[in-house]
C-alpha cells in the first residue's frame, strides 16, 4: 500500500506499473546480504538484475520526461526535471536516478515494516496516543480557516512530540541490520586496531538498544527525547539512518512520512487490537555456506 502511494507520488505510476517496479525492489532487498557469487539463480544474481531493471525503467522514464519538461505530472520528478533543466549543477542524471530509486527503496524496505511495529508500540501505550491527538488536533484548530486542508513543511516541523515518537519507532524497529564501512587509515578501538582497508560492519541495532546509554531500551517511551541533558548524547549516539557523509538520503523523506500517517490515523481514526501478539526480535544474520554472525551488545563479549 505504501509502495503504490509513493510510487504515485514520486514518479506517477499507477497501481500496476508500481508493482511490477516492487517485483524488482523485492528481488534487489532480498539479495543484498548475500554471498556475492554472480552466477544465474543465486540471490545475488538476481539482485543485481533487479536493480538494473529498476534503474532501466527510471531511466527510461526520466529521459521521455526530459524530452518534454513542459508537460506536468504533479509528482517528485517533475522537481527533478525542472533542477536538471536549471543549467549545470550538484544533480545529475545518473545521481537523479539512484536517488528515486532510494526514495522507492526507503518507502518500501523500511517506512512499511517501521510503521507495522508502530501500530503494535501505539496500540500497547495509550497514553502515547492521546499526547499525539493533543497535538495534532492542535494544528488542525490553529490552520481553522486556511485555505489548505494538507500539511505545510511549518506545521511538520512543530510536531515536537510526533519528532520523538519517530525516533523511538525507528530506534526500535532497527530495520538496517548492519551498516558498512571501509577503514581509509588504521582506526584504535579500545586497544585494538581496525588496519586501514579493511571493511567494518556497523550494528545499528547494539547501539539503539544498549542500556549504557537508553535507561530501559527495550521500553517505547518517547518522553526520553526530552531530557535536555541526555539529548545531545542520544542524537549523537542515534544511527538508524546511519551516519556522516554517507546518511541515508531517505532519511528525512523516511521520518516526514512517518509523521504523516501519524496526524493521519490520530486525527481521523480509531482501531483496537483484535487479535494481539509480540514484537519478535530478530538478532542475527545467517550467511550461506555456513559463514554465521551474531550482532551483540557492545558490552557482551565476542565469541
Amino acid at each position: 500500500m505504501i509502495f503504490d502511494l509513493m510510487a504515485k507520488k514520486l514518479i506517477g505510476f499507477g497501481p500496476e506499473k508500481s508493482r511490477k517496479l516492487r517485483k524488482n525492489l523485492d528481488v534487489f532487498f532480498q539479495g543484498m546480504v548475500s554471498f556475492p557469487l554472480y552466477f544465474p539463480g543465486t540471490a545475488f544474481y538476481k539482485c543485481i538484475q533487479g536493480r538494473k531493471n529498476v534503474q532501466k525503467v527510471l531511466k527510461d522514464l526520466l529521459k521521455e520526461r526530459l524530452s518534454a519538461p513542459q508537460k506536468r505530472h504533479g509528482d517528485f520528478l517533475d522537481e527533478v526535471v525542472d533542477e536538471l533543466q536549471s543549467g549545470p549543477g550538484m544533480l545529475n542524471e545518473k545521481f537523479a536516478i539512484d536517488l528515486v530509486g532510494a526514495l522507492l527503496f526507503a518507502s518500501f524496505a523500511t517506512v512499511s515494516s517501521s510503521l507495522t511495529v508502530a501500530m503494535k508500540f501505539l496500540s500497547d501505550q495509550p497514553s502515547v496516543v492521546e499526547a499525539l491527538k493533543e497535538e495534532h488536533e492542535a494544528i488542525l484548530k490553529k490552520r481553522a480557516g486556511a485555505n489548505t486542508s494538507a500539511i505545510t513543511w511549518e506545521e511538520y516541523k512543530s510536531m515536537a512530540f510526533t519528532a520523538q515518537v519517530t525516533n523511538e519507532i525507528v530506534r526500535l524497529s532497527n530495520v538496517a541490520p548492519g551498516i558498512f564501512r571501509k577503514t581509509l587509515t588504521d582506526v584504535q578501538v579500545k586497544g585494538y586496531t581496525i588496519p586501514a582497508g579493511w571493511l567494518v560492519m556497523i550494528s545499528p541495532i547494539s547501539v539503539n538498544l544498549n542500556p549504557e546509554l537508553y535507561e530501559d531500551p527495550l521500553a517505547f517511551n518517547p518522553w526520553r527525547w526530552q531530557d535536555e541533558s541526555k539529548k545531545s548524547t542520544l542524537l549523537k549516539n542515534f544511527m538508524p539512518f546511519g551516519g556522516g557523509l554517507r546518511l541515508c538520503v531517505g532519511a528525512e523523506f523516511s521520518r516526514i512520512q512517518i509523521a504523516l500517517f501519524l496526524h493521519t490515523l490520530v486525527t481521523k481514526y480509531r482501531w483496537k487490537e483484535i487479535k494481539g501478539g509480540e514484537v519478535q526480535r530478530i538478532s542475527e544474520i545467517v550467511f550461506p555456506k555456513g559463514y554465521h554472525i551474531q550482532i551483540i551488545p557492545r558490552e557482551e563479549s565476542i565469541n
